[in-house]
């Protein structure tokens, strides 16, 4: 089952993809997609191409995407959520099941400490996929949330097949 971890961005998306045979993952693919500079609908259509991109290249089964951690600033999460609303449309309109975990989730089904920095999330992905170079945090964090995705397929596949 090949699966893509999506952590939204305005700036930068981050993705990443792994194959997952069984318990064992393998790295398939990862990157960026930048949106660049301009009016917001630009940068929003420039995100929209380039996950589509994505899945064409990858062809994924089934998809992930980093819920929007809400802070004090009201700005922030808003233009967030509109890129966010990008990655879970992208994927949808291919047909792809689209799944969300909080980053607490994923750090914890990562490193086992759902408030893991994002060197110790770096550093974990480097040891749950070895040999991968990863792009950047960005695509660090979207390789997190793809090992996370396949920890909880695998999960309800046991839990679905039990009596």
């Amino acid at each position: 089952m090949r699966l893509l971890g999506v952590d939204p961005g305005l700036r930068f998306t981050g993705w990443g993809v792994v194959d997952m045979d069984g318990n064992r993952l393998r790295h398939v693919a990862n990157g960026v997609v930048r949106s660049g500079k301009g009016e917001l609908a630009h940068r929003l259509v420039r995100l929209h191409r380039g996950l589509e991109e994505v899945i064409e290249a990858h062809r994924p089964d089934s998809a992930a995407v980093e819920e929007t951690f809400v802070n004090r600033d009201g700005q922030s999460p808003l233009k967030l959520g509109q890129a966010r609303g990008i990655a879970l449309l992208v994927p949808a309109l291919a047909g792809i099941p689209v799944s969300e975990y909080a980053a607490n989730s994923v750090k914890k089904s990562v490193v086992g400490y759902g408030h893991a920095d994002k060197g110790q999330v770096g550093h974990m992905i480097g040891v749950l996929l070895p040999g991968v170079a990863v792009e950047s945090p960005d695509a660090a964090d979207a390789l997190a949330i793809a090992v996370c995705h396949a920890h909880h397929v695998s999960a309800q596949a046991v839990y679905g097949a039990a009596p």
